[in-house]
């Protein structure tokens, strides 16, 4: 298995103008210096959630902030001093914050190119790791992140914030403890109004971004004015579309409620029909996964916003004796003739997942979405990515997580890198 290891030389992301930060929802709360956990944030765009979420969190300061866009990056530091007193560190290189032994942690809201090598460095340089869903770019770099995390005994969390939400551990419950009786299927869906992306022309990058660091780890590409600092997802070379987007959140509900693994088959139909443009990812999905004894299907219309139950997205899961649908807003249990039963509406709040974050590095909690869990669902995103672009049906060998007999499948497993970028899992102590 390779070895934890990136070239440490230019590093990192993209981000976005840091406008509309809102005020904080909670009450900041101190803590003492001797007990507190110091982060940096890499990547300040998404990354803006994350900051807002940390300083909700006891015994957790921001120690650094990262982008390799220089307008994102004054934003932030100039909101974090405004709301804690204290200015943090800015930097545009991560190798920065890998060299800082004040930092404790690594906080990763990147592309998805950026997840996996930046986790394995962070987790080689001895910080535990926070970083965004889908958490890999593809499945082999799921290997590696659990491999390094397991290597340098890191905490490694993956961002589905869903599972730290009070009503989803309810219903997940639920579902687990036998109250619908044995659980045949789960349907997911996530419905939105995307527009079309247009098409982008090569031009120079602009002066507040560093072009070459946002690459980073992939390939060199041409410039383009439309793909920063967000249609990169609809890109194969950066992102996994949809799928790896948003699916990964509620593929993830219900591979958890089903208690399943690895499938045994997997298909995947669907395009790009709404538009004409440079987005290479579907507009509309539909994936099955098949486990043997029950399945799980995402549905997906990401320029259609009308979905199930008037909600846009959703997780139902199908049993003998009954059903229950979990939405953001709650959830419902139905018998068998479809009486609501009953139904629950804890809070939900993605600080919660943070706050589990910094809980486990003190040693207080387990973490909800070790990196080994979070990818194992992220597989069946980028097994449902494949299955698309290959137009195969994938027959799998679920002991070995392997795709069996599809030469063309298995040219997707990994990618290509720029040169001195591969990431590896480095070996510890002496050899």
């Amino acid at each position: 298995m390779p070895a934890l290891a990136v070239s440490r030389r230019s590093f990192f992301y993209r981000s976005a103008g840091f406008a509309a930060l809102t005020a904080l929802p909670r009450r900041l709360r101190s803590a003492s210096p001797q007990n507190q956990v110091s982060v940096g944030v890499m990547g300040l765009h998404r990354g803006k959630a994350h900051l807002e979420a940390y300083l909700t969190v006891p015994d957790c300061v921001i120690g650094t902030v990262c982008d390799v866009d220089r307008r994102a990056l004054a934003e932030a530091a100039e909101w974090v001093e405004k709301k804690t007193g204290r200015r943090p560190k800015e930097v545009c290189d991560f190798r920065r914050m890998l060299e800082d032994s004040a930092l404790d942690a690594i906080s990763i809201a990147t592309p998805n190119h950026w997840h996996a090598p930046a986790t394995l460095l962070a987790c080689d340089a001895g910080k535990h790791v926070y970083v965004e869903k889908p958490g890999s770019h593809n499945p082999a770099e799921g290997t590696w992140m659990v491999a390094a995390a397991r290597r340098h005994r890191r905490q490694v969390q993956m961002g589905n914030q869903r599972r730290s939400w009070a009503l989803v551990r309810e219903a997940i419950d639920e579902v687990r403890s036998g109250a619908i009786g044995k659980v045949h299927a789960a349907r997911t869906w996530y419905n939105a109004d995307r527009g079309s992306i247009g098409r982008g022309k090569t031009v120079l990058p602009p002066d507040w971004l560093d072009y070459s660091l946002w690459q980073g780890p992939a390939p060199e590409r041409p410039y383009l004015d439309n793909l920063v600092h967000y249609n990169w997802h609809w890109r194969w070379h950066w992102g996994g579309g949809e799928m790896a987007n948003n699916g990964i959140h509620f593929l993830d509900l219900a591979r958890w409620g089903l208690g399943v693994d690895c499938p045994r088959r997997v298909s995947c139909t669907g395009g790009r029909y709404y538009f004409k443009d440079d987005q290479e990812t579907p507009d509309t999905v539909e994936a099955t996964f098949d486990f043997g004894h029950c399945q799980i299907t995402w549905e997906s219309h990401s320029c259609h916003s009308r979905g199930y139950y008037e909600a846009g997205v959703g997780v139902e899961f199908l049993g003998d004796n009954g059903s229950l649908l979990l939405l953001d807003s709650g959830w419902k249990l139905f018998d068998p003739r479809n009486k609501l039963v009953r139904e629950g509406k804890a809070p939900r709040r993605d600080a919660d997942h943070f706050q589990n974050f910094i809980d486990s590095i003190r040693g207080r909690s387990q973490l909800n979405a070790e990196i080994e869990e979070g990818q194992k669902s992220t597989l069946l995103c980028h097994l449902g990515n494949i299955a698309w672009r290959t137009g195969h049906t994938l027959t799998l060998d679920p002991d070995n997580r392997k795709v069996l007999g599809d030469s063309l499948a298995n040219r997707l497993w990994s990618r290509e890198y720029r040169k001195g970028w591969r990431p590896q899992v480095r070996r510890v102590g002496p050899s």
